[in-house]
């Protein structure tokens, strides 16, 4: 298979992506990469490899660029022949550390909806306190919603958890208020009742304080709710181990307890961070399409290329795509 990357998005573009190309090539011998971005930079890092094929750019969509006008007019940039290489048939699915907006833009433009889809989803796994993570979407590909989309990312989700992460029979939640069935607003109830008709194993609804300790394997929210719990869990995380350092830093006797933990706390850092489960899959698109953290390291990125892999593997895209014509999520 061949997977399209973006050697120029993100914060650490274009070393560590680059880094985590050749981890995947390493590992996977069965990709092929097209590597669009600065050719000469990319060789600082990579001058070859049998499976790679280095695409010049000299255009970059920048953070700060505006996503829509961006795509439209930056046509060399890195992000868009990459996402263009997709709709050629030139590449199975494409993957970018970069602008979110902008990767969302020439997914839709580019790659295209699945047919029958409305909106498509924005879906990162998140950590578990159980080190098994969960999914959840929306978190921001669309802020408003209504209870017929939220519907279908609860198919797109529990496919994906079943045929990606390997999950039998995934639970999927709905996030509100309460965990009564009444409970919410009118979006979530009217959700609640379409969800206990689709074709999925619906647990109910569930409360944000309960994720982490893993209520379900795929949740469900509009991309509004879902993009202020994952900002919160990011905040909360940050915050906590800024008081453990500030702690541990305070007396002598602090810092050789730090000592003794080190591992240990280094080891609960990587098990809250959900960059080590991939990348967000943008979900509802015709290929997969990656959204890996901005501020992806060598080992982040790789693991959004494993988590591509994994979704042209299990062809992902359409299965998606019969089960919304109305075949049952788990065929």
């Amino acid at each position: 298979m061949k997977l399209a990357v973006d050697a120029m998005g993100g914060d650490h573009a274009p070393k560590e992506i680059v880094l985590g190309v050749k981890k995947a090539l390493e590992e996977f011998h069965d990709i092929e990469v097209l590597l669009y971005g600065d050719e000469t930079k990319i060789k600082e890092w990579l001058p070859s490899h049998e499976r790679l094929t280095i695409v010049h750019s000299d255009e970059v969509i920048e953070g700060s660029d505006e996503p829509v006008r961006a795509v439209k007019r930056k046509k060399n940039a890195s992000m868009v022949m990459m996402a263009q290489a997709v709709k050629n048939g030139e590449a199975h699915a494409c993957i970018s550390a970069g602008n979110t907006g902008a990767l969302m833009t020439a997914g839709l433009f580019l790659v295209g909806r699945i047919e029958g889809i409305e909106r498509p989803a924005l879906a990162p796994t998140l950590p578990t306190l159980d080190g098994k993570g969960f999914l959840m979407l929306d978190l921001g590909a669309n802020v408003d919603a209504k209870p017929e989309h939220l519907a279908q990312y609860a198919i797109m989700g529990s496919i994906y958890a079943e045929k990606v992460r390997g999950i039998e029979e995934p639970r999927v939640g709905l996030l509100n208020i309460g965990t009564e069935d009444k409970k919410g607003n009118e979006l979530t109830k009217k959700t609640f009742s379409l969800l206990k008709e689709t074709p999925v194993h619906f647990v109910g609804n569930v409360e944000s304080r309960d994720l982490l300790n893993g209520v379900a394997d795929v949740v469900i929210t509009d991309g509004f709710t879902g993009n202020m719990v994952l900002k919160t869990i990011e905040g909360t995380a940050l915050s906590i181990f800024s008081l453990l350092k500030k702690t541990f830093t305070t007396s002598l006797k602090n810092k050789i307890a730090a000592g003794l933990v080190k591992s240990d706390l280094k080891d609960m850092k990587n098990m809250l961070d959900y960059s080590e489960y991939g990348g967000a899959g943008l979900f509802g698109l015709k290929a997969p399409v990656i959204k890996a953290h901005g501020s992806s390291n060598e080992v982040a990125f790789y693991n959004a290329m494993r988590q591509a892999r994994e979704m042209v593997k299990n062809d992902v895209s359409n299965t998606i795509k019969e089960a919304v014509k109305g075949g049952d999520a788990h065929e």
